[in-house]
């Protein structure tokens, strides 16, 4: 059995997060799906990816992840209504180099982003 370096839950690695992140996103969308936008696992799941996002951000943009907002994407909005399929605006999170062949870490809806970074984060944080 191999040991765990002392920083794996402080500073988890880029390719950690990344794992970690698109899973999340993975499990999220399934229960969705199965559950709707307003079951308590789908609420636990969005949050926990939020979460995951916004550590990944802070310990690795603008140098290896960056924030840019996506024109073709449209994220169903939670604020009008829960199950509804209108659409706000997202940032991706574009990985500078893929890891494991995954090219972002998912999407972030602005106001998301807005709620959880400061101001001088994102505008650190996003390339156009």
């Amino acid at each position: 059995m191999s040991s765990l370096p002392d920083n794996f839950l402080l500073r988890p690695s880029l390719e950690q997060l990344v794992t970690e992140i698109v899973a999340i996103n993975h499990a999220w969308k399934e229960a969705r799906l199965m559950v709707g936008n307003s079951a308590g696992l789908t609420v636990s799941l969005r949050n926990l990816k939020t979460r995951s996002q916004v550590r990944l951000l802070r310990h690795y943009a603008p140098e290896k992840v960056y924030l840019k907002i996506d024109e073709q994407s449209l994220e169903p909005s939670l604020e009008v209504d829960k199950d509804a399929e209108t659409g706000e605006p997202l940032y991706g999170l574009i990985l500078r180099k893929p890891v494991n062949g995954v090219t972002d870490a998912a999407h972030l809806p602005i106001r998301v982003a807005q709620e959880f970074l400061s101001e001088s984060e994102i505008k650190r944080f996003t390339q156009n």
